[in-house]
């Protein structure tokens, strides 16, 4: 499922980057720099259209910039002026590199089966002391939309979810709704976690 998931990007890149370019997620990136150091390097995890990475290099902070889908990282590419890795969640291999990680709406393609491996992956990327913000639709269950997989979570799904990753605390969470234009009346379910100093 996730296999067509990344073909539904591919074949539809223009039309998403269309639609998700120019959201105003002004919000949630205050929320996400009040735990930044400047200059500190953030993982843009599923980067999309490279909007977000365009605004965290505005702001002077270093960015690695990911997307499984190839045409994506080709848009992605052209708008932020730096190469994008094409690179799955499953494959996720750094380690300690990274002083935060960025997975807006990205996750949400994930089977619930397969998230708690990707999330530590996510966390072993991570420098001590970095955090992750995470973003999923609000809502139970696993569903299927125009051939991709969704994977909806509500806050005991997220309590469950980082329980047993080492060093993972839940700084806060917050609803938010659809930013994109005509979807206001979607939720989403934000976060910020914490990952834990070395003892």
């Amino acid at each position: 499922m996730e296999h067509q998931t990344l073909e539904y990007y591919d074949r539809n890149a223009q039309k998403f980057f269309d639609d998700t370019v120019n959201a105003d997620m002004s919000e949630v990136y205050e929320r996400f720099e009040a735990y930044l150091r400047p200059g500190a390097h953030i993982l843009d995890l599923g980067c999309g259209s490279g909007r977000d990475s365009k605004y965290f290099l505005s702001k002077g902070y270093s960015v690695t910039a990911v997307d499984g889908s190839e045409q994506l990282c080709c848009f992605a590419s052209e708008l932020i002026g730096q190469e994008v890795v094409q690179l799955q969640f499953q494959d996720l291999d750094f380690d300690e590199e990274f002083d935060a990680v960025w997975a807006c709406a990205s996750l949400v393609h994930v089977e619930k089966k397969r998230m708690k491996e990707v999330v530590r992956r996510v966390f072993r990327s991570m420098k001590p002391g970095g955090v992750l913000y995470i973003s999923f639709k609000y809502g139970n269950g696993q569903r299927v939309k125009d051939n991709r997989l969704f994977s909806d979570y509500v806050e005991a799904d997220l309590d469950d979810l980082f329980s047993g990753v080492d060093g993972a605390v839940i700084k806060e969470r917050w609803i938010t709704s659809d930013v994109r234009a005509g979807r206001g009346d979607e939720r989403w379910l934000n976060a910020v976690v914490h990952k834990g100093e070395k003892e």
